[in-house]
């Protein structure tokens, strides 16, 4: 009776040639119309066939069925079904190899196969390795000696590989990672630096743009005090800039109080009721001096009008025009 236990074509693991094979690359259409199966790959000596060729994750497995019509056939039946017959070893035709680093395997000695043809399968009695495979290039069978057909490694694509695990090692203790850490931790933590970036620089622009508003504001509200002092006769129109000047260094408050410690242009009804006894040696600031005083000595006595300026706000009087 046939048996149903299965057996593995191959995998993706590193086999005794110092390559591996990707499962994806390994053409099948050819073998499936002729899955001759042979024994020890002597061409001529078919044994049976492999049925049910399944293709799963990372693994090519079969099913062996031996024909018992020559001698070989009936006692490699008797061993398979009694245990002491385990191994098979596939035939692969190398069509295309890659020496990309991100293919490469710890300990890989030659580039890896990418593509390959599976051109008949063997039951042997001892493999090379656990995965036991035999590879043809270029028409020549391979072997594990310094004549193998698929030449070793460039040193430089070693190194290569060598200098980018250095470099992903170096990345990763700067990223507060372990050393170990995988590419794929690397990346992770870069986005979410770059996360953090980016809202860094969101919150900036919010900042800038809330400062500009509250400018504006400030600025806005130092303007109206100038204008309110203008109107009230506190200051001369021509003095606008200055006291808009003066109010972005000390602030809106300080500028209110100072205006508010300001008297305004006193009517001649005002004048004329206004006590006597108050004389020129009498006045501490500028806005106890009659505007219509004021304006006599800002001409006739620059310097009283200076001394008093000073004492009002605190700062030397502009150039007197």
């Amino acid at each position: 009776m046939a048996t149903s236990k299965r057996i593995r074509i191959t995998n993706e693991t590193l086999n005794c040639y110092g390559t591996w094979i990707r499962t994806a690359g390994v053409e099948l259409k050819q073998f499936e119309r002729n899955p001759v199966l042979l024994w020890m790959h002597q061409r001529g000596t078919v044994i049976g066939m492999i049925r049910d060729i399944r293709v799963e994750g990372d693994e090519i497995t079969g099913e062996p069925y031996f024909d018992e019509v020559r001698e070989e056939s009936r006692l490699a039946k008797q061993q398979w079904d009694k245990g002491t017959l385990r191994m098979g070893s596939p035939n692969f035709e190398i069509i295309e190899t890659s020496e990309d680093p991100a293919l490469m395997k710890p300990g890989q000695t030659r580039p890896t196969v990418t593509r390959c043809r599976l051109v008949e399968y063997s039951m042997v009695d001892i493999g090379g390795n656990d995965d036991n495979i035999r590879l043809s290039f270029g028409g020549k069978e391979l072997s594990h000696g310094s004549e193998n057909s698929i030449p070793l490694l460039n040193r430089k694509t070693n190194q290569h590989h060598t200098n980018m695990n250095e470099q992903l090692k170096t990345v990763a203790l700067m990223l507060g990672l372990a050393e170990s850490a995988t590419l794929h931790d690397v990346q992770q933590k870069i986005n979410v630096v770059l996360e953090y970036q980016n809202a860094n620089e969101k919150l900036k622009k919010e900042r800038d743009d809330l400062k500009k508003e509250l400018e504006t504001m400030k600025l806005s509200g130092i303007t109206a005090l100038v204008e309110d002092a203008v109107k009230t006769g506190k200051i001369d129109a021509s003095r606008k800039d200055h006291f808009i000047t003066l109010g972005k260094s000390v602030g809106t408050e300080s500028l209110r109080l100072t205006f508010d410690a300001m008297h305004g242009s006193v009517k001649p009804t005002q004048m004329l009721n206004r006590p006597t006894g108050q004389t020129n040696g009498s006045w501490t600031k500028l806005s106890e001096v009659p505007t219509d005083e004021l304006k006599l000595m800002r001409k006739e006595d620059p310097q009283q009008y200076r001394r008093l300026y000073k004492a009002e706000y605190g700062i030397d009087c502009p150039e007197l025009k």
